[in-house]
């Protein structure tokens, strides 16, 4: 059986077997914190150090190369010294999207791959349209709930898992006590690829939404079902479409995110110590 073959049929024993070998590669038998970096984030990681391992992730069971521009395809592994204290990470320079037209196992198999790592924190970074006319282009926005928009979740059968507490209120907190100039938001995951309309915006707006992009609920929720804490954040790329009147396009996204690298590196760096 292909390693395709095992991530369709069995993605619980896909995402262990990459774990697997996850920890043979690193020689760490486990992680405590995984992050997963989205369009424009790469950069961010600079903050963290010198990667103690780095490998492309289409090297491991389940994983492909990225087909997205701003996403690396690498997987590498952190140690974060604090008080006496070392703290493994292990981070995605990238993802897996829906409309990839891969199905949902392909877009979740990361945080899976993580939490049976080892990893008791998922830490969840994207790029997004700032629907809230309060944000600022280049802002980073604590995710507090979310609005699904694509009918599909990355459960199936009668796996109830309860959502209210699905962004940790806990680690929402501790990000908080180190930046207090960062606001919170509900998100909307959108399919894409197509950016949404200017009437999809105003219905978002009238729903409640503050963000949308076309990422992370579906891992959020795979990693809270198998028990990790999730924290969102998103970084304001663009106003979404009919804020301003302009035109959306990715480049303005990436150039954005790489803008906006420093302040989120630091933001990471002093903010994973205290969540595990």
């Amino acid at each position: 059986m292909t390693s395709t073959e095992l991530l369709y049929k069995d993605p619980m024993a896909a995402a262990a077997q990459a774990a697997s070998e996850i920890a043979s590669r690193t020689g760490v038998a486990s992680h405590d914190v995984a992050l997963v970096m989205g369009s424009g984030w790469v950069t961010a990681c600079d903050a963290l150090g010198t990667p103690a391992y780095e490998c492309d992730a289409h090297e491991f069971t389940g994983f492909e190369a990225p087909a997205v521009e701003g996403h690396s395809g690498k997987v590498r592994s952190y140690v974060i010294e604090h008080e006496g204290k070392s703290i493994r990470a292990l981070v995605f320079l990238g993802r897996t999207h829906l409309y990839e037209g891969k199905g949902m196992e392909p877009v979740v198999h990361g945080v899976r791959t993580a939490v049976k790592a080892g990893c008791k924190v998922v830490v969840l970074t994207n790029a997004c349209g700032g629907i809230n006319a309060g944000y600022k282009v280049g802002e980073p926005v604590l995710i507090r709930d979310h609005i699904s928009m694509t009918a599909q979740s990355p459960l199936s059968g009668a796996t109830f898992v309860d959502l209210t507490d699905l962004y940790s209120k806990r680690i929402r907190q501790i990000v908080k006590s180190e930046d207090s100039s960062l606001q919170e938001g509900v998100y909307v995951h959108w399919r894409g690829p197509t950016y949404e309309t200017p009437a999809e915006i105003l219905m978002m707006r009238t729903m409640g939404a503050d963000l949308v992009g076309m990422s992370t609920v579906p891992e959020a929720i795979a990693a809270h079902a198998m028990g990790a804490e999730v924290l969102g954040i998103s970084l304001v790329s663009n106003a979404a479409a009919g804020m301003t009147g302009e035109k959306l396009n990715h480049e303005e996204v990436i150039a954005a995110g790489k803008a906006a690298a420093s302040r989120m590196g630091e933001l990471l760096k002093n903010t994973i110590p205290k969540l595990v």
